[in-house]
């Protein structure tokens, strides 16, 4: 069995669902962890924040609801409003970091998720996966290599098939997989505590 976790990185329920996501990983060390990017602002999405008018309403649900931060760089962001939020090319920075650290992908994409809704940094920037990539002690050059490189694309876009695949219609979604099996242990906001509680359920003959 392993976990599947499927998230966006411009999600700001898949931010505020990451104090979970690092406590549920830190209770079951041996149990594998794959990260999956969804594709939430792609095509005719891909507008500027300020055509999103609910979302500091929504911040500051999640923010009550689980406790995540959103730093006042962020804010700035939102704010300003002309700033657009592409999946795409967020998913392609997720390929690049897990592939410098597969066994280290959701703390890499809780690291992510800081640096944009904390650090208010673009995750379209190739100097934000520097950032991180040195934070996370990786290889720097790498990461951005990777990231800018030929395959991101591609593998970007078989993240979004997966996710697909996998009948998930929102963000974050944290299943358990066993072979073909796919068991839903959380979506949208939960606590470790609730997604261990579905777990045993799950294992239990």
């Amino acid at each position: 069995m392993k976990l599947v976790y499927v998230f966006d990185a411009y999600c700001g329920w898949s931010h505020g669902f990451s104090g979970t996501l690092s406590e549920v990983v830190s209770r079951h060390p041996d149990v594998p962890v794959e990260v999956v990017s969804g594709g939430l602002f792609t095509g005719s999405r891909r507008v500027p924040v300020r055509e999103f008018g609910y979302v500091q309403g929504a911040n500051a649900q999640i923010a009550e609801l689980t406790g995540a931060e959103f730093g006042a760089a962020y804010e700035v962001l939102v704010a300003d409003g002309s700033f657009v939020m592409d999946s795409e090319v967020a998913a392609r920075g997720v390929v690049a970091l897990r592939q410098a650290a597969p066994a280290r992908a959701a703390e890499l994409a809780v690291a992510l998720q800081h640096a944009f809704y904390v650090e208010g940094l673009s995750l379209s920037d190739p100097a934000t996966y520097r950032k991180v990539a040195g934070a996370a002690g990786l290889d720097a050059d790498a990461v951005v290599a990777a990231f800018e490189g030929p395959k991101a694309a591609s593998t970007a876009a078989d993240d979004f098939h997966r996710a697909a695949e996998l009948g998930v219609t929102g963000f974050p979604t944290l299943l358990a997989v066993d072979g073909d099996t796919a068991t839903r242990l959380a979506y949208g906001h939960a606590n470790a505590d609730e997604v261990d509680r579905r777990l045993a359920t799950r294992r239990t003959p």
